[in-house]
């Protein structure tokens, strides 16, 4: 059993004041495995006094002194690429061929920092005015739990490239990964106070860190509900504000596309990390001539598909992270079999042979309207709608016919077509024949999907601030 009771401040691992012990459990067996000690809002505001305190002097580093640090915070977290593997894989569920790449990325992310930061204009001419992008200040950094570790690296690499400092309150869920990327963080050798790692609960050490007039900007990546939340506080003394929040993404196959490479596309877009991804490609936009040959194929290929143990390396999808997951998940299945749509593969329950782990059948849905719950909610788990359309035009109404706009997918053998069709999407990032991820690009979303954005030279200004200096 983990017994994890350690946070982050100032360079030191302390105990926090608050007292409540979390639960953390395995998904795959719904074992407890251990209980970690959540901060209270005493210990955000000490994070935050310590980040307060690291600002003047970090903000004013030179940027060779910044990349050394994220180079070192990259040798360390890399070096514990199988701690980090075996812990996302035990207490998050993710199966060992995604979990690997997970691991990786989170040590990845501060070199992609330094590039972005090598190829930043910090300093423009602008008319007469001399122009500096200066750091907004202390930042709170708040991290879901479908992809913890590499939110914290992501997040801080890039506050730290831009010389702000950072308190950062990672998912409870997550705490073996959290500790895992503390210690290497540790190890790296930052000055105290310039990051800061607070476990504890989001309506109590998230709203802190939203609250305080010290932090200046949030970086926050969860739900949609919640961004909301922290917009409306975050008003009161104008914080700054990125949000990545949910998403309900169209995979519109064109009738040219070749199913052959289309089918598979469409699937692994959906099931993506084990179905709990804000980019998932859950809406699968198909052209009502070609219904028919898409739904055998796309059955085919659910099918096919193993919802199992994560340590099996034929493992596909992995368990939903939490009963209170799996009940939601479970509760869509049912609500889109309520509302008239057909099931082609999957459906309620455990995958046959489970008893015991957040498994779900992996599920198809066919004859779903685009105004169905199933294709209107962010269900964040391995379920597919099918919805027909009889031209371009309607595919592309359809798949802009949503709250959200963070990704989008495309199919087609007409390159021409896929990038008009793709510069008519109300997304962030479209894919094209592809699932790609391409760290130097922008990422966020329109509309619901949040605000802002992160990686790259356009995720790093966000935590800077333009200054005009005139006369010099």
């Amino acid at each position: 059993m983990y017994d994890l009771n350690q946070i982050y401040v100032d360079g030191a691992f302390v105990t926090p004041h608050g007292e409540e012990r979390f639960e953390l459990f395995n998904p795959a067996t719904e074992a407890v495995i251990g209980t970690v000690r959540l901060a209270d809002a005493e210990d955000a505001q000490h994070a935050i006094a310590a980040a307060k305190r690291a600002l003047p002097a970090w903000s004013r580093t030179t940027l060779p002194e910044r990349a050394a640090l994220l180079r070192r915070m990259h040798d360390a977290i890399a070096a514990r690429e199988d701690a980090l593997f075996a812990a996302i894989t035990e207490e998050y569920g993710a199966p060992v061929s995604r979990s690997r790449w997970m691991a990786q990325y989170a040590a990845q992310v501060f070199l992609n920092a330094i590039d972005a930061m090598e190829h930043f204009e910090f300093e423009r001419k602008m008319g007469i005015a001399h122009v500096v992008m200066q750091p907004v200040g202390v930042v709170g950094l708040i991290t879901p739990w479908n992809s913890n570790a590499s939110f914290i690296t992501g997040k801080l690499a890039s506050a730290l490239a831009a010389g702000c400092t950072a308190v950062i309150k990672p998912s409870e869920m997550s705490a073996l990964q959290t500790r895992v990327v503390m210690e290497a963080l540790h190890e790296a050798g930052a000055p105290a106070g310039v990051f800061n790692i607070v476990t504890g609960r989001g309506d109590v050490v998230g709203a802190a860190i939203t609250a305080s007039p010290d932090v200046r900007k949030v970086s926050f990546t969860g739900s949609t509900a919640v961004g909301k939340s922290i917009l409306r506080a975050a008003a009161d003394d104008v914080k700054r504000v990125t949000l990545e929040l949910g998403g309900k993404s169209p995979t519109i196959i064109l009738d040219d596309a070749d199913f052959a490479t289309a089918v598979p596309l469409a699937i692994q877009a959906g099931f993506m990390n084990s179905g709990q991804a804000c980019v998932a490609g859950t809406r699968l936009l198909v052209p009502r001539s070609r219904l028919a040959e898409f739904e055998a194929l796309a059955t085919e290929a659910v099918n096919a598909c193993v919802s199992g143990n994560p340590a099996n390396m034929d493992t596909t999808i992995g368990p939903m992270v939490s009963q209170k997951q799996w009940d939601r998940v479970q509760g869509y299945i049912r609500k889109g079999i309520e509302e008239g749509a057909r099931v082609l593969a999957g459906g309620e329950g455990r995958p046959e042979g489970n008893d015991r782990g957040w498994l779900v059948r992996p599920t198809l849905f066919t004859d779903v309207r685009n105004d169905m719950a199933i294709a209107r909610d962010e269900i964040f788990g391995p379920v597919l709608a099918i919805i027909a359309y009889d031209d371009e035009e309607e595919a592309i109404a359809i798949a802009n016919d949503t709250t959200y706009g963070l990704s989008a997918y495309i199919a087609t053998t007409d390159l021409a077509r896929g990038a008009r069709v793709a510069a008519r999407i109300d997304a962030g990032r479209v894919l094209v024949n592809t699932l790609t991820h391409e760290p130097k690009a922008p990422f966020g979303g329109f509309k619901q999907s949040g605000l802002g954005r992160e990686n790259g030279v356009l995720g790093l200004e966000p935590y800077l601030e333009p200054k005009a200096i005139v006369g010099l």
